[in-house]
């Protein structure tokens, strides 16, 4: 959500050279590598935003070097994917970052949202039909939206423009999501309930403390396993649905052009080129996946449903949820029994997690294991990371499963 209203302008004069442009653009903070990556597509050569979680720790449980609480003083933007992803990032964010906007891209209108999947073992049985598509879910609004219907990519182009309207960003707990009134309902096999949240039940973290665990990413969890986890309400990992990162290159660029008007025609037109190259990057995917639709997989943490969905794609289940905190005993010999009594070939570690427990849970199992890295670890780090992320999910499933 946006806070703290700034003047429209950084600057009285026009900005007249690249290096005054350098100079008056906002100072941009990001938290994850995807969302730095869509920031600086939308930034171009204008600046360059900051980074506070490395694509190789895991951003749910994350602490700060002071480097980066500094860095994040200074800023004059903060564009962060929620709550729900870092939740450590709450308390800095009023306290570090009390003069400087925040945009929550979770919040932003358009978003395509899912709730958590709480069954063990989610994938519809062989035959069964895949009653919850992403198309019934999250906001109503969605399925109005011309421009963001499956396979009409060829309209994405003016997408861009339905967010000139600033989004309400300056009041924004007045916009078109309702308040996430999650009923802690949902069943096993209603894995992707559309209810939507702003209580999250997590705890603030100091961002100073055991900065020194950051880089193991399954630090703090130890005594914490999945059957002790409240784990409902929206599940954060929602740039693995390129179509957000397409609703959300738009809502950047309003943000920034509203902050640094000088610059809004380069912002608009630097988001356009970066929506119509994802339109494009989601057509080539549909069709490389196209032949893969019935094959099911495991993952290592319960983070891939937005990109099954916007790719028909259907898991059988995750070791870990979506928080990535250790599993239990009995979680782990459910997702075992899954995997005997049926037909998986491939599993799924990523870079940011310790491959010890794949090999745990699937010892003396045929199964193909491969990589899947949500967070852009492979990539160079800059505007093609997040198009660069996307592809290689997608060869990566195919590769494994093919």
């Amino acid at each position: 959500m946006l806070r703290n209203s700034l003047p429209l302008s950084l600057s009285s004069a026009a900005l007249l050279t690249a290096t005054t442009a350098l100079a008056d653009v906002p100072r941009v903070m990001t938290d994850i590598a995807p969302v730095h990556a869509l920031v600086a597509q939308v930034m171009g050569d204008l600046g360059a935003p900051d980074l506070l979680v490395d694509p190789g720790s895991s951003p749910h449980s994350y602490a700060m070097r002071p480097s980066q609480a500094r860095a994040l003083e200074k800023a004059d933007l903060v564009f962060w994917i929620g709550e729900p992803l870092t939740p450590w990032l709450e308390g800095p964010l009023e306290t570090l970052a009390a003069k400087a906007e925040t945009l929550e891209l979770l919040e932003a209108p358009g978003t395509i949202q899912f709730n958590f999947r709480e069954a063990v073992v989610f994938a519809p049985a062989e035959g069964e039909e895949h009653e919850d598509h992403h198309d019934e879910h999250g906001h109503d609004e969605h399925a109005e939206h011309d421009d963001h219907a499956e396979g009409d990519h060829a309209e994405h182009d003016d997408h861009h423009d339905e967010h000139d309207d600033d989004h309400a960003h300056k009041d924004h707990d007045a916009h078109e999501h309702e308040e996430h009134g999650h009923e802690d309902e949902h069943a096993h096999e209603e894995e992707h309930a559309d209810e939507k949240h702003d209580d999250h039940g997590h705890d603030d973290h100091d961002e100073h403390k055991d900065h020194d665990d950051h880089q193991e990413e399954h630090a703090g969890h130890d005594d914490h396993h999945d059957h002790g986890h409240d784990h409902d309400g929206l599940d954060p990992h929602a740039w693995l649905d390129p179509e957000n990162g397409r609703i959300w290159l738009g809502v950047i660029a309003d943000q920034l052009s509203a902050l640094d008007p000088e610059n809004a025609e380069t912002y608009r037109a630097n988001a356009a080129a970066g929506q119509e190259e994802l339109a494009q990057l989601i057509g080539e995917i549909e069709a490389k996946l196209e032949p893969l639709d019935g094959q099911r997989f495991v993952v290592f943490h319960d983070a891939y449903q937005y990109f099954e969905n916007r790719f028909h794609l259907k898991a059988l289940g995750a070791i870990s949820l979506g928080d990535a905190a250790d599993p239990s005993p009995a979680r782990i010999a459910e997702i075992q029994a899954a995997v005997r009594d049926s037909s998986i070939t491939c599993v799924f570690s990523e870079p940011q997690y310790d491959p010890r427990l794949i090999r745990t849970v699937f010892e003396g199992v045929d199964v193909n294991t491969a990589e899947l890295d949500p967070l852009g670890l492979s990539q160079p780090e800059g505007a093609a990371l997040y198009p660069g992320l996307i592809r290689g999910l997608a060869e990566a499933v195919a590769d494994c499963l093919k």
